[in-house]
């Protein structure tokens, strides 16, 4: 039986997951910085997706997505949209299936991931995000045509089990440290990181509270959690936080994320890169500005944190090196 990838997943999804990206995705340190603790005052632990497969946490589900499609499925190829972490995972996951991937990035996406996709051996097709064209619409109609299958960013089943391997992982670590209650602040666009993450946990670590973090303008799902419903971007902003701009929380994600999640939190661009220093000068890791918010969340955001321990994951660490030396020398 082909695995659907188009409902919302379960936590056996997350688990059959795990067995199938076992050799294939990197399992990535929990770290702490004593310095950090003692300047903050809370317990600080850094989950360091940065480290994983490609740079960032997409590699566990664009894995876990492609290693459930038929001999026939990869040999029509793939088909992505992504501001660049997601399509650099899909593409090198499709090398590593021997399959093609054509890939729609934003015009504006950093050169850094447009360059890296295309080494992974994907196609690159560039839209007008800031004109507003429409990714989306887009990827219909090329799969359409070229009759590929259309792997989405967080709205797909095997996408979102795959970045559950994550809480998975995390609730393991934390268990062996004895730790049962914290907040567990993760980077958040459509949602795919952050439902999974709270799958993972409501079966492994149900005291821990699971929260969003977005940048400052994009805080669609924060306002859907408040709601109850599914709220959208209203304007387009630029944000240095490419990798988490997207307009709303995700169908497939969004059930998931209102059921188990706690209230959403929201940063600057300005925070983020702080958090990008602290990132490198306490725990020695580049993080890219999306993938550095929840730390930005833990450091900026105390006053809406209650609990004494805080888990922040870095998502990915794919980051042009002139907003790294921004980041760095502005410190």
């Amino acid at each position: 039986m082909i695995p659907d990838h188009n409902r919302v997943p379960t936590i056996d999804d997350v688990r059959a997951a795990q067995q199938r990206c076992l050799g294939h995705v990197n399992t990535t340190p929990l770290l702490e910085s004593p310095l950090l603790n003692d300047e903050t005052g809370k317990r600080i632990l850094v989950k360091a997706e940065c480290l994983q497969v490609t740079g960032a946490f997409k590699f566990r589900g664009a894995w876990a997505a492609l290693s459930t499609l038929t001999p026939v499925q990869l040999n029509a190829g793939v088909l992505a949209y992504s501001s660049g972490n997601h399509a650099q995972a899909i593409a090198y996951a499709a090398a590593l299936h021997k399959t093609k991937a054509t890939i729609i990035m934003p015009n504006d996406a950093p050169e850094l991931k447009r360059r890296n996709t295309e080494a992974y051996g994907a196609e690159v097709v560039l839209y007008d995000r800031p004109g507003g064209e429409d990714r989306e619409a887009i990827g219909r109609e090329l799969a359409e045509q070229r009759g590929c299958i259309l792997i989405k960013p967080y709205d797909n089943t095997q996408v979102i089990a795959g970045q559950g391997t994550c809480g998975l992982e995390l609730a393991r670590q934390l268990n062996e440290q004895q730790i049962n209650q914290a907040d567990v602040l993760v980077c958040c666009g459509g949602g795919g990181l952050t439902s999974g993450i709270a799958l993972a946990l409501e079966a492994e670590a149900p005291d821990l509270v699971v929260r969003s973090v977005e940048p400052a303008g994009y805080d669609d799902v924060a306002r859907s959690v408040s709601s109850g419903q599914r709220e959208s971007v209203i304007d387009y902003r630029p944000s240095i936080c490419d990798a988490i701009v997207t307009p709303s929380p995700g169908e497939l994600t969004f059930p998931v994320i209102k059921r188990l999640c706690g209230a959403g939190l929201v940063v600057t661009d300005d925070e983020a890169l702080q958090a990008m220093a602290v990132a490198q000068h306490r725990f020695k890791l580049v993080a890219e500005p999306g993938g550095a918010v929840a730390l930005a969340a833990a450091l900026f955001r105390q006053q809406e944190i209650n609990s004494d321990t805080i888990v922040c994951i870095v998502s990915g660490g794919n980051v042009d090196p002139a907003i790294l030396a921004r980041a760095i020398t502005s410190a």
